[in-house]
């Protein structure tokens, strides 16, 4: 393969293939390691074998993904406190796509956090990017048939557990507004008419910064946390409304330090999740657009 036509494929297809690794491992990190190990295959191959450049890709993309998410399974069995996906700051046009903005919203990595890894696999290839079965079973090293089934089997367990509805993006920048404002100003009940009454909080500082070492489930729980935990920092907090994962969101700063990153999963009309970000190891997406591609 010609250097140049390899690198010029490559870069064509590049943020598709990471949306994949991402979708599949709900860390840009490893994403983007998957995308190295995608790239030292892909400049040994000869191209003129090559029918299909994309299909290609996504293929060594989800077996070295797929590699990688049973190595991540055995990192999180020690990880300190909960574990919540990476988020990114993501450009306006992510969430014009409301299917791909919803496939990588931090509620939605967490529910494909409960699929077994082939499962995850197939789900992500079939239902966010509409691979043919054949195409899927190529990638995961499964039959066409095993490969509906397993495909049956996650659509199931996600239905199970996903948001009850698509959320518009103007009902989740308003809850997060309210969220923020009943937060800075210690508006206890302006705060429990928001949550859900069995909302649950996590939070990630990955043993690194300071973060609830369990979930906090229960409206009055996390809302008086959180208005507890706020009045005793020391220091000048700010939240800034962003795009992360294809949904608004919020950049928490102490003295103008980015600190932490809040996201929100809404039913009927009420918080029901709140994912709070604060390992630095997990935040250096934050500082530039990140572009993701179905």
């Amino acid at each position: 393969m010609e250097p140049d036509a390899a690198t010029a494929a490559f870069v064509a297809h590049r943020n598709l293939l990471f949306t994949v690794a991402y979708e599949m491992l709900g860390s840009a990190a490893d994403a983007e390691d998957v995308l190295q190990e995608t790239w030292l295959r892909w400049v040994e191959v000869d191209l003129a074998t090559v029918h299909d450049q994309r299909a290609y890709l996504v293929r060594v993309t989800t077996r070295q993904a797929l590699n990688r998410l049973r190595t991540m399974g055995r990192r999180k069995e020690s990880y300190v406190g909960p574990w919540l996906p990476e988020p990114l700051l993501t450009a306006p046009d992510v969430a014009e796509d409301v299917e791909l903005a919803e496939s990588v919203s931090m509620a939605m990595l967490l529910v494909l956090e409960t699929l077994a890894p082939t499962e995850r696999a197939v789900f992500v290839l079939r239902e966010v990017f509409g691979l043919e079965y054949d195409e899927i079973a190529d990638a995961v090293g499964r039959t066409p048939a095993a490969t509906r089934q397993i495909a049956h089997r996650a659509r199931a367990h996600v239905a199970a557990r996903r948001p009850r509805s698509v959320v518009s993006e103007a009902e989740t920048r308003d809850a997060l507004e309210a969220f923020r404002r009943a937060v800075e100003t210690g508006d206890l009940q302006g705060l429990l008419d928001l949550l859900a009454p069995d909302v649950v909080l996590l939070g990630d500082g990955g043993g690194i910064k300071q973060a609830v070492p369990r979930p906090i489930v229960g409206a009055d729980k996390v809302a008086r946390l959180l208005i507890g935990g706020l009045a005793r920092v020391a220091g000048g907090i700010t939240m800034e409304p962003v795009q992360a994962n294809g949904r608004p969101a919020l950049v928490v700063r102490l003295d103008g330090e980015l600190d932490s990153v809040v996201a929100v999963r809404i039913d009927d009309g009420r918080v029901t999740g709140l994912y709070a970000v604060r390992n630095p190891e997990k935040l250096s997406h934050m500082d530039r657009e990140t572009a993701l591609r179905r």
